[in-house]
């Protein structure tokens, strides 16, 4: 008995000890400093950390929780070192940890970061706190790497399409696992000269729902956000420029068959190009893109749009999403000045999308001082007579200027124009955007608008602790058609702390605003319209050890067209649950009125009676939403809405469901299904997408994703089927197998076939 009181005070004098370490551990604060120096011996990325410039590094400890509490320090710590020499910086991590099973999705590079462990680190070169890059690792060596903008303060402030060449090494034991990394400074753009730039560090550990970083940061903000970033102090500084020249050169090739004609159609097809990266300074890169490819992109996911607007598929072409912050940012989501799907795509008379030749593109992107930055685009698409297009030429330029902590003021311009097309072409050249009727005297005369400019302001403005947020824009439009009501703009003001966050806002487009190399999803709807917002969301933290968060939230949006009056109004209410196993609970419910601006139908509008402009509708929805434990081998999100729809109902189940089978990939399948119920002839159907797909990587470099997706509503059966060979440090051999079939029968209606070979070469 004595035996067992003695072993029960140690156990609970060892606990008190780890209780008061953790209640004592300091909390690191923004700003404060890591010094980096210049390795004296060589380095060698084998993840043992045993040479001595490790051993000098100064230590990144003292991790604290971000969530699901950010009062106490992680219970397993990270330690974070920097060294650097003549070509590289080096970046080593230590995550203590125990025999608890890593959770990783699979072993294919950029990884998603909130469905697997992971430490990496997250730094602005440029020290101006807006712009920056990260580079990321799983427990079983997986990369990831990518750049941030708009401070960081935003989940859509990361973009992992951005690629490069970096090492890593890791090494796994029963009570740690150790990182080593080498990111070449010909990999990323930073200035020389400065001595300071931000820096933190952070660790997902998912198996546990924790996350930490080296910098303390409250649970209602982002932990990689650079208003909580140290500073990285350059004892030696960092190597002057050299020559830094990338070549990437492809070859590609492919046939294919559209069995929907008579005689069937069948081509062949190879083609060579290349892309180059041109460091003109260290932090100013020149992107060269000569005759491109991109067979290898993956499929869009098909969705089913019941609404009267176009829906806004992601751009995946890699040229298009590298450092393209400034172009994305411009305007707001009511009216973006440019939209790089316009580029290279376009949609024939039936309204299929098509891709169009691109001859060439160009890019200068970087930094050129602390407070300026820049991004100019040139690109050149060829004559696509198959959809009526001349060959086009579209210039994109973007000029920001950066002011206080984490503010910006950028001037832009988007231009398209069409080349070689004369007043008596129309018959030629026949796209819509080309002609316009203009009547005058009583004649109607057809025009010819061969040019459309958008010239844009917007303003971005954080607190130094991103409490305070406030963004706004004006843009003008310019063409051959319109001499008035072409402008756009709009105002947004947030306000986030621990226990609420509201944000309100407005935005109007004019009845003329056409950004035809953008997205302005009101334009064919509205006779111009001003847009009102208002959002309020709680956050209630619950003292118990189930929950981690209850979320209130209030949506409020009305819109006005010319003459006053409101032909859209949305009341939205909602509670969230956030448990501490990763599940999620939403309840909803919506009240919804519109007055028609436009005639419509939401499934076939030849086929049924349309909603008439004039006309007015009002309905009540009710939704839930439930996500499973997202670190199980088995996890699902399910959700349904039940409710009104115009003058009928409809009811709408939607989610996936997914197998992991770690670490080699997952199963999944995705599905959503309406069963519309609309009075008469407007239309009673049962719409669904149903799209399986299985994801398997054999190793770290060789991937292979299979896709199918049904879609009724456009009575098609897509496979694609996706296979991606790293052999070297960004360089990929890509096959590609694609076919349509009829539902009914499986008769292949088209299928292709193609390959694409590429290698980075550094000069």
């Amino acid at each position: 008995m004595r035996q067992l009181y003695r072993i029960t005070g140690i156990i609970l004098l060892v606990c008190s000890n780890s209780f008061l370490f953790a209640q004592k551990q300091p909390k690191n604060s923004p700003g404060m400093e890591l010094p980096i120096r210049k390795a004296k011996s060589a380095m060698v990325l084998d993840g043992k950390l045993d040479e001595q410039d490790w051993k000098d590094a100064t230590v990144a400890t003292n991790f604290f929780l971000n969530y699901p509490v950010d009062t106490a320090a992680a219970p397993f710590q990270t330690e974070a070192r920097m060294t650097f020499d003549d070509h590289a910086m080096y970046v080593s991590f230590v995550c203590y940890d125990d025999n608890t099973p890593h959770i990783v999705q699979s072993l294919r590079r950029d990884f998603e970061y909130g469905a697997n462990d992971n430490v990496g680190i997250y730094f602005g070169p440029y020290n101006d706190a807006i712009n920056g890059f990260y580079f990321r690792t799983t427990p079983y060596g997986v990369q990831s790497e990518g750049t941030i903008s708009g401070a960081g303060a935003e989940d859509g402030a990361y973009s992992s399409t951005w690629d490069n060449k970096w090492y890593s090494h890791v090494i796994k034991s029963d009570d740690r696992w150790v990182v080593e990394m080498m990111i070449p400074f010909k990999s990323f753009r930073f200035k020389g000269e400065l001595s300071e730039w931000n820096v933190t560090f952070l660790r997902s550990d998912l198996k546990r729902n924790h996350t930490s970083s080296w910098i303390a940061t409250p649970i209602q903000f982002i932990p990689a956000s650079f208003a909580f970033s140290g500073k990285l102090k350059w004892v030696d500084l960092p190597p002057h420029h050299t020559t830094n020249i990338s070549l990437i050169p492809y070859i590609a090739g492919g046939t294919s068959a559209d069995n929907t004609t008579v005689p069937v159609t069948k081509s062949d097809e190879l083609q060579v190009g290349f892309d180059a990266k041109i460091g003109v300074t260290p932090s100013l890169n020149l992107d060269l893109t000569v005759n491109p490819d991109f067979s290898q992109v993956e499929v869009d996911r098909q969705v089913i749009n019941l609404t009267r607007f176009e829906f806004q598929f992601p751009e995946r072409r890699q040229f298009f999403l590298e450092n393209s912050d400034l172009f994305d940012r411009m305007g707001f989501p009511d009216a973006r000045p440019f939209f790089s799907r316009r580029v290279g795509l376009a949609r024939d008379s039936s309204g299929n999308l098509k891709r169009v030749p691109i001859l060439y593109g160009a890019r200068l992107s970087g930094s050129l001082s602390k407070k300026w930055r820049l991004n100019v685009m040139n690109m050149q698409t060829k004559e696509a007579l198959e959809l009526g297009l001349p060959s086009q030429n579209f210039t994109v330029a973007a000029l920001q200027r950066n002011f206080w902590k984490q503010s910006s003021v950028q001037l832009s311009l988007v231009n398209k124009q069409s080349l070689g097309v004369g007043s008596g072409d129309s018959v030629k050249f026949y796209n819509k955007d080309l002609w316009k009727d203009r009547v005058s005297n009583n004649v109607t005369q057809r025009v010819l608008n061969d040019f459309n400019r958008v010239l844009s302001l917007d303003i971005e403005s954080r607190s130094i602790d991103n409490t305070w947020y406030f963004s706004g824009y004006y843009t003008k439009s310019f063409d051959s058609f319109n001499t008035e009501k072409q402008a756009s703009g709009g105002g947004f003001l947030q306000q986030t702390k621990r226990h609420y966050q509201i944000f309100t806002g407005s935005t109007f487009v004019e009845k003329n605003y056409v950004a035809e190399a953008g997205y302005v999803p009101s334009r064919g709807v509205y006779p111009g319209v001003t847009n009102l917002f208002l959002s309020v969301y709680g956050t209630i933290y619950p003292k118990n050890s189930i929950l981690v968060t209850m979320r209130p939230m209030l949506d409020l949006s009305a819109s006005v067209i010319p003459g006053g009056d409101v032909t859209d109004k949305s009341a939205a209410l909602g509670y969230s649950f956030n448990f501490l196993n990763t599940s999620m609970l939403t309840l909803g419910y919506v009240h919804t009125f519109q007055q028609m601006t436009n005639d419509f139908s939401p499934i076939d509008a030849e086929k049924f009676t349309n909603f008439l402009i004039g006309e007015r509708y009002s309905w009540n929805r009710y939704s839930l939403i439930y996500q499973s434990d997202q670190r199980k081998l088995f996890k699902y999100t399910l959700g349904s809405t039940k409710g009104g729809f115009y003058n009928g109902e409809n009811l709408n189940f939607n989610g996936e469901i997914s197998y992991r089978y770690q670490p080699y990939g997952s199963v999944s399948v995705r599905f959503d299904y309406n069963d519309l119920k609309l009075p008469g002839n407007y239309g009673t159907e049962k719409l669904f997408v149903v799209s399986p797909r299985f994801d398997l990587t054999f190793t770290k470099n060789i991937f292979l994703t299979t896709f199918v997706q049904y879609n009724t509503l456009a009575d098609n059966v897509n496979l694609n089927a996706r296979f991606q060979w790293r052999y070297k440090p960004a360089s990929d051999f890509f096959v590609v197998y694609t076919e349509n079939y009829l539902p009914e029968s499986l008769v292949s209606k088209s299928r292709s076939l193609v390959f694409k070979l590429t290698y980075w070469l550094n000069i």
